[in-house]
């Protein structure tokens, strides 16, 4: 009975969430010695406010009571503040009029100065309202200050007789305490407190969170740290694991193709770019040998076990079913384990048909340009000794009409002439600048009269005329003269390839990315497949009196129109010719 062991269960914290827990605990603590300061000094304030308050009314009433039954003035008022500024917690009593100037103090000094923070309260304010604010009363000492407005003969208690129960005028040494000045002249008094023990408080109530917020603080890092060293392993396994899906996104991502073989040579892995190149999913070949299902060039690189380290590249041309030779370039390489022993082969390789076309391209343009500039000066130099040629044989030819055979000699003198000068005009026409003015035109009527054109020549020659057109086609952005001069020398090529008769087909349709494409194909005696590739090339010629320059021109003319125009051939079926041409973008030009 086969055994299998269960996975153990493993609970999972997260070192952060210890830290986490820990914040939020140090929140929680810094909420509540907040939310106490808050409170504390919110009762601290309206405790010294009552104080204050209950200060006030006492001086406001020993003060009328003096002032009424022992006929007090300013003396008498400046000794009261000065004893109740003595209680504990008293920093200072003060009285100012409405403008800031102190009128009594408990210190004597300040008697007569102005405040420079005088809170300038209204006479619009309840006479019995207190306020209250935090005042500097020296660098050290900041007071607690209640203050409201000072009346101790206030409205519903209306002053009696100015003198005193003894019958004798009240002596006035101060005018500003004097009943006369009441209730239209109003007074402010100040009382400064002590918060000394208040903040000592607050700083406890501080210190206390402190230390509790610092052993949170070393709980959850002692946690921390902990967690750390007991989770290493977990840790390390998930880098792994990270570590195998990244790569796994790499080899996905790769644009070359790869492909991973067994030591058995089975394939195990292939990415999509393989996929693309080969055509092969994995799904197909996942399990299969590599030399059962990959080209045998392709395959005789990992067939065998390589040498330690060794690495084969090469560039070759696969063939995979159903498709095109397809030119790669193929890197195959060993998979070695941490102890040096094989265990597979890896191969990497990427699609070189770009790569081909473009060094054909720029070769090709290359041969161009160097045949170009030395034909402009060969042609230059010979056309003009060709003339005098030609001339001398015309004449030769009416000097000598009465001999056959010298008139026949000049005949032929003249017309080898008059090829050599087209052979020179046709060099000339291909070395020179390419001098293109294209604008929208209508591809399918272009198509139609330059079919005209050759349809006396297909019909001596036994050729039908196919032609093939989309009428939702756009106009082309060509230079309509040099287009038709292409068109014509295809059509005069396809129609000498078929000496016996045959089918000249013609189509129009739309491309991709907008473009346009025209197809001409014949079905005469083909091309072979090492002259295809050099049909474009100067002078390169399969007629017995041909000049090679023709479809030279051609490609010239077709890449000065920023398109391109291939070839495909198979021996006696006959030549394709695709041109590819950029679509104008004025639809109003579209006709059919």
């Amino acid at each position: 009975m086969p055994f299998s062991r269960s996975k153990p269960i493993r609970l999972f914290v997260s070192p952060w969430m210890i830290m986490g827990a820990a914040g939020i605990l140090l929140l929680v603590v810094a909420a509540i010695a907040v939310h106490s300061y808050n409170r504390e000094k919110r009762y601290m304030s309206e405790i010294l406010v009552e104080k204050g308050s209950a200060l006030i009314k006492s001086f406001e009433a020993g003060t009328r009571t003096g002032m009424r039954a022992m006929g007090w003035g300013g003396n008498q008022v400046q000794f009261l503040i000065e004893e109740m500024a003595r209680q504990p917690d008293v920093l200072y009593i003060f009285i100012t009029d409405t403008q800031g100037r102190i009128l009594a103090h408990s210190d004597p000094e300040q008697i007569d100065t102005s405040m420079r923070d005088f809170p300038g309260i209204t006479g619009e304010a309840p006479e019995d309202k207190a306020y209250w604010r935090l005042r500097d009363k020296d660098t050290d000492t900041q007071a607690f200050e209640v203050f409201r407005q000072f009346n101790p003969f206030a409205p519903r208690h209306s002053p009696r007789a100015r003198h005193s129960n003894r019958g004798q005028p009240v002596q006035r040494s101060n005018l500003w305490c004097s009943p006369d000045n009441y209730p239209e002249k109003r007074q402010m008094i100040f009382i400064g407190f002590d918060q000394t023990h208040f903040t000592g408080a607050r700083r406890a109530d501080f210190l206390n969170a402190a230390i509790i917020s610092s052993v949170l603080l070393l709980l959850g890092f002692a946690g921390f740290i902990t967690l750390i060293i007991s989770q290493n392993y977990v840790r390390t396994r998930r880098r792994l694991q990270d570590t195998s899906a990244i790569a796994d996104e790499v080899v996905a991502s790769l644009p070359a193709g790869l492909m991973v073989m067994d030591r058995a040579g089975k394939i195990v892995l292939e990415n999509q770019a393989a996929e693309t190149i080969t055509g092969l999913s994995l799904s197909e070949i996942r399990g299969r040998r590599a030399d059962t299902v990959l080209p045998e060039n392709l395959a005789a690189l990992v067939a065998s076990e390589p040498e330690s380290g060794r690495v084969a590249e090469q560039e070759m041309e696969c063939w995979f079913a159903g498709k095109d030779p397809v030119p790669l370039s193929v890197s195959a390489a060993p998979v070695i384990n941490d102890e040096n022993q094989w265990i597979g082969s890896v191969v990497i390789f990427s699609n070189l048909s770009e790569i081909k076309a473009l060094q054909q391209t720029v070769a090709r343009t290359e041969k161009l340009a160097a045949i170009g500039g030395l034909a402009a000066g060969v042609a230059h130099e010979i056309r003009n000794p060709l003339s005098s040629v030609k001339g001398m044989a015309t004449y030769f030819q009416n000097r000598f009409s009465d001999d056959p055979e010298a008139r026949q000699a000049a005949e032929v003198m003249v017309s080898e002439t008059n090829r050599l000068n087209r052979v020179i005009s046709e060099l000339l026409e291909f070395a020179r600048p390419s001098g293109i003015q294209t604008k929208p035109e209508n591809i399918n009527a272009l198509i139609g009269h330059s079919l005209r054109l050759v349809g006396q020549d297909a019909d001596q020659n036994g050729v039908e005329i196919r032609l093939i057109k989309d009428s939702s086609l756009g106009p082309a952005q060509i230079d309509e003269d040099r287009f038709l001069q292409c068109l014509l020398n295809l059509y005069i090529n396809a129609i000498q390839a078929m000496e016996d008769g045959g089918i000249l087909r013609v189509e129009s349709r739309p491309g991709k990315d907008g473009t346009i494409e025209v197809e001409i194909s014949d079905t005469g005696a083909g091309i072979s497949e090492t002259d295809a590739n050099r049909i474009f090339d100067p002078y390169f010629t399969t007629k017995a009196t041909g000049t090679g320059l023709g479809l030279a021109i051609v490609h010239k003319i077709i890449e000065n129109h920023g398109g391109q125009i291939t070839v495909r051939s198979t021996p006696g079926k006959g030549t394709t010719f695709i041109i590819t041409l950029p679509a104008a973008g004025d639809p109003e030009s579209r006709k059919d």
